[in-house]
């Protein structure tokens, strides 16, 4: 139905504009994705079909609209810790995303946070079962750690370029808190409440 079609158009622009986004300058691609597969499943050469082509279509958009974001390769290293693991005969694992910079092998590293910060040295990178010789801002990388040992490093802790950042156990925020309009607090805060913080890849309670 063009009309429907049009309406839920003008909805979705006023949604964007009313939380401060570029509504009426964002491509809208009507389709339908199970008609597309539906059509793929029956007949994977299809290419002419309507619904085929929107997916296409969408994808042109999102090359040509949405900006590639540039990578920090020019700052200091730093990587989450989102998971460890060990590999028998290999030492400890540490895999996470590059928030900035690049590391290579060889080179060392400093673990950052939820205790001592401790020197070690990476021996090697590895990214989709391949071995890389460095890594930069947007891989999500294993990173193989020599002189540590699985125990000693936790989800929510950093890896880092020596001496380039230090950890602290208090702080001073400006926070929003969301109404229960929004979806937020229904009951206000009482005396005595420990809030979760939420930093990168840990969570912390207050």
């Amino acid at each position: 139905d063009p009309e429907l079609l049009e309406l839920v158009q003008l909805e979705v622009r006023e949604t964007l504009e009313a939380y401060e986004f570029p509504g009426e300058d964002v491509p809208i691609v009507t389709g339908s994705a199970l008609s597309a597969l539906e059509a793929l499943i029956e007949n994977t050469e299809v290419s002419d079909n309507k619904w085929v082509q929107k997916i296409y279509e969408l994808m042109e958009q999102v090359d040509s609209y949405i900006p590639t974001p540039e990578r920090e390769t020019d700052k200091t290293f730093l990587m989450a810790v989102e998971d460890v693991f060990s590999i028998t005969g290999r030492g400890t694992v540490a895999t996470g995303r590059v928030e900035r910079g690049v590391l290579k092998t060889n080179e060392t590293v400093d673990l950052v946070g939820l205790g001592d910060t401790k020197n070690v040295t990476v021996t090697g990178l590895e990214m989709f079962q391949k071995t890389l010789d460095e890594t930069v801002a947007g891989d999500n990388v294993g990173v193989l750690l020599r002189g540590v040992q699985k125990d000693e490093i936790q989800r929510g802790m950093v890896i880092a370029a020596p001496n380039s950042i230090k950890p602290h156990t208090k702080f001073e925020a400006q926070v929003y808190v969301l109404t229960k309009e929004e979806s937020g607090r229904h009951t206000p805060f009482f005396p005595g409440y420990r809030p979760q913080f939420y930093v990168r890849t840990t969570d912390v309670t207050g």
